[in-house]
């Protein structure tokens, strides 16, 4: 008797623990989750992309300064400092599939 009645519980507690899992795997799967998963994912993606841009861009303005501290351009008029350069005119016009630059000037040879 107490031997049936242990396996009767037991079953009784498999069963309703099997239909829980189920169950909880059904509402995971049903689209209205997987849109709300899909769109928590998208949310935490773009935080995670501002983020990086923001870090990109402080690591821009700091290399922009340690770039200015070693051409020495931190101090002076702020005019010559944002001053685009100047092109070297004197350089013979490109020919296709040719780069020039002003150590390929035959007088300077």
């Amino acid at each position: 008797m107490f031997r049936r009645l242990f396996w009767f519980l037991t079953g009784a507690a498999t069963g309703v623990w099997a239909t829980t899992k189920v169950n909880r795997a059904l509402r995971r799967l049903s689209p209205d989750s997987l849109a709300a998963v899909a769109a928590d994912r998208a949310l935490e993606t773009g935080a995670r992309l501002r983020t990086f841009a923001h870090d990109v861009k402080a690591g821009m303005a700091q290399r922009e300064v340690e770039l200015h501290d070693a051409l020495g351009l931190t101090g002076g008029d702020d005019a010559r400092r944002r001053a685009p350069l100047e092109l070297d005119t004197d350089l013979p016009a490109p020919r296709r599939g040719i780069a020039y630059n002003r150590y390929d000037r035959k007088d300077d040879h």
